[in-house]
């Protein structure tokens, strides 16, 4: 089935993502709960409230609400007020939740399989493709936090966020963040 108009493009990429929400139902979540966990797994300290999952999934805060209240319920997740505002929320994978994400999957395995040239020519055109619908849709581009406008390097690998006014640890430069811009060269 391979080619490169879009309905081919557009079948293959629907064929993959319902081949990894059944493979997702097998393993005791649905698609939506995976994704959050996924999600929250990559997102660093500011970027981890129900809104920010919300605006990550394209989903509404009342479904992703749910969703967390979930994972909650399944020891995968743990809730604490945040440090900067009380009446929020933020979230953080419990040991059981981490070792949920390192679960590997058959999916994974696949992508394990592809030859390196071929992973790298997928992963370029399959980030090309995200920028391209965010950037029509006006969505976030959630990247990590060191490729990211207001970001600035320093020593040792941590770095300065200019627009928190707040350092960042090399971890925090890893992860995903909320705020995220891409610099200028970059189009999202």
């Amino acid at each position: 089935m391979a080619g490169s108009d879009p309905t081919t493009l557009r079948a293959l990429i629907d064929r993959l993502a319902r081949l990894v929400q059944a493979e997702d139902w097998d393993r005791d979540l649905n698609p939506a709960q995976m994704t959050a966990l996924s999600y929250l797994s990559r997102a660093n300290r500011f970027s981890r409230a129900p809104a920010h999952v919300a605006d990550y999934m394209g989903a509404t805060r009342g479904t992703v609400s749910q969703t967390l209240l979930a994972l909650e319920r399944k020891g995968l997740l743990e809730s604490q007020a945040s440090a900067t505002d009380r009446r929020s929320l933020t979230y953080r994978l419990t040991p059981l939740g981490q070792a949920r994400i390192q679960d590997r999957s058959a999916f994974d395995a696949a992508l394990d399989a592809l030859p390196a040239g071929e992973a790298a020519a997928l992963g370029g055109a399959l980030d090309l493709l995200l920028k391209e619908l965010l950037l029509q849709r006006g969505g976030r581009s959630f990247g990590a936090c060191r490729t990211c406008r207001h970001h600035t390097a320093r020593a040792e690998g941590a770095g300065w966020c200019n627009l928190l006014h707040l350092p960042l640890s090399m971890q925090d430069g890893a992860e995903l963040c909320h705020e995220h811009t891409p610099r200028p060269m970059e189009r999202t």
